[in-house]
């Protein structure tokens, strides 16, 4: 109750308006995520107190990250890789002129999903904080084996398809130098790729770059249809559709967020593919399926209240996002860990109940603004498109200043239109470029610990039963094939 008496002064509530702003102006921008807008915006909080300017944070973070599934939805370019899957069912939804329903899902998603998260951080933070310093390093692998497992095999319109595109992924991700050894990888002599290949560039060039010149491909053998706007609420139906997925969303996206496994990327999908499996409208996937928006937006902003329960709890960021503000809380000479919420009582209770106030904001100023939004898809198709390919430019530019990335962005475009053309999804080859490189240290620091023996991957309970969903993933196809023979014999 001290924490909302902090949070809703009028001062700190402009502090919260001004940030969910900032965030989602700067997040519908291709490229520039929640992690980039934190940074850029951190000298512009010097002035306040901390209590102000981590309130403000707070916003910057919720809104960067709807800003970023606004540009996924409406253009398939997501603006941050937790927004990646928002783009699979909402991008085909706002082609058939259902974007601002798509729009409206995800912020509702994200309003629940904030909602239910903050709410376990202020009631789990110091348990979840225990269970995450017992996580070892088989267990963040097998994590992450079930993440691309999960992603490959529900993808596409094959496996083969899905397990091609992921190699893709995690072929780009070992560019750079060896993380264990420093040894050069994929550099071919250049300096420049030796600090590996950021994963906006491969997720704005996959998506953005592959899409614009997948388009511009086909513009010429048929005028584009006008893509109509649409009504902009949700009906009856697909609010009985979508309760579920809002519901469920959180309850995968804040255990992920609170433990070190790659913040809100592998909880969005493995909410995409829960949700694709208990669907009753099945036909719908990859076409436009509303509770594709709704689950992965719901978990991905859960995923962000859970990334702050080990930020506060241990002073360890999980995510760019929380590294960003532990640089904040250092500069300002306050140091998160167990006794944060001893010493700075009004500080971390401020915050967290900021973040309660800062998603009825965010919900407050962006359901209304879902149509106005939808309308950027009125924009003549060469217009928007030319549009997305500056823009993506620019944020793959911001990303390090160096004009070999925009050659990068240009070479991973011309293989996402490669994709296209031959039928891979793009989703499984940037989970690898995400997931793959601290899959690799993971895997490395498992075997260490057990002087090179495979057993020592699956020597913990958790990771024996992480390994059994993964068997049951892989070996549900082939039973569900024999199940309807052995009916038909009977």
């Amino acid at each position: 109750m001290d924490g909302f008496g902090t949070a809703l002064t009028p001062l700190n509530l402009l502090w919260a308006a001004v940030g969910v702003l900032l965030g989602t102006a700067i997040g519908v921008l291709p490229g520039i995520g929640p992690a980039m807008a934190v940074a850029l915006l951190l000298p512009v909080t010097y002035g306040l107190d901390p209590t102000g300017a981590f309130i403000m944070f707070a916003g910057i973070y919720y809104g960067a990250m709807f800003g970023g599934s606004t540009t996924s939805i409406l253009l398939n370019t997501p603006g941050e890789s937790a927004a990646v899957v928002a783009a699979m069912e909402g991008n085909p939804m706002a082609k058939s002129g259902r974007g601002a329903q798509a729009l409206a899902a995800a912020a509702i998603g994200h309003f629940a999903g904030g909602m239910v998260g903050t709410l376990l951080l202020v009631a789990l933070a110091p348990t979840v904080a225990d269970l995450a310093v017992d996580i070892g390093a088989p267990d963040y692998f097998a994590i992450m084996v079930l993440a691309f497992i999960a992603v490959t095999s529900v993808l596409g319109s094959s496996r083969i398809r899905g397990m091609a595109s992921l190699l893709i992924g995690l072929t780009i991700g070992l560019v750079g130098l060896d993380r264990m050894t420093g040894q050069q990888r994929l550099t071919f002599g250049s300096l420049q790729l030796a600090d590996g290949v950021d994963v906006v560039i491969v997720a704005v060039g996959l998506f953005a770059i592959g899409e614009a010149l997948w388009v511009a491909a086909h513009l010429r053998r048929r005028p584009p249809d006008p893509i109509p706007v649409g009504r902009p609420w949700l009906g009856r139906a697909d609010v009985r559709r979508t309760w579920k997925s809002w519901v469920r969303g959180p309850f995968i996206g804040f255990p992920f967020g609170a433990i070190p496994a790659g913040g809100a990327e592998i909880p969005t999908f493995l909410s995409y593919v829960t949700e694709k499996r208990l669907s009753k409208h099945k036909d719908e996937w990859g076409k436009g399926a509303i509770e594709g928006v709704a689950g992965p937006e719901s978990a991905a902003s859960a995923s962000a209240a859970g990334t702050l329960v080990s930020m506060l709890t241990l002073g360890l960021p999980t995510t760019a996002v929380a590294a960003v503000m532990l640089a904040a809380f250092q500069q300002y000479g306050i140091q998160p860990g167990p006794l944060l919420f001893e010493r700075e009582p009004d500080l971390v209770w401020g915050l967290i109940a900021s973040l309660f106030v800062g998603m009825v904001l965010l919900l407050a100023l962006n359901l209304p603004l879902a149509p106005v939004w939808a309308k950027l898809l009125r924009i003549p198709r060469p217009y928007l498109y030319a549009g997305i390919m500056f823009f993506a430019a620019v944020g793959a530019y911001a990303v390090g200043g160096e004009v070999i990335d925009l050659v990068i962005l240009l070479v991973i475009g011309l293989i996402g239109f490669g994709m296209r053309r031959y039928g891979l999804p793009v989703l499984p080859a940037v989970i690898g470029v995400i997931l793959g490189p601290a899959a690799e240290q993971q895997l490395r620091r498992a075997l260490q610990i057990s002087d090179g023996s495979v057993t020592g991957l699956a020597d913990t309970p958790f990771s024996v039963i992480v390994y059994a969903v993964v068997v049951l993933l892989l070996a549900w196809p082939l039973v569900r094939k024999a199940l309807p023979r052995k009916g038909a014999g009977a």
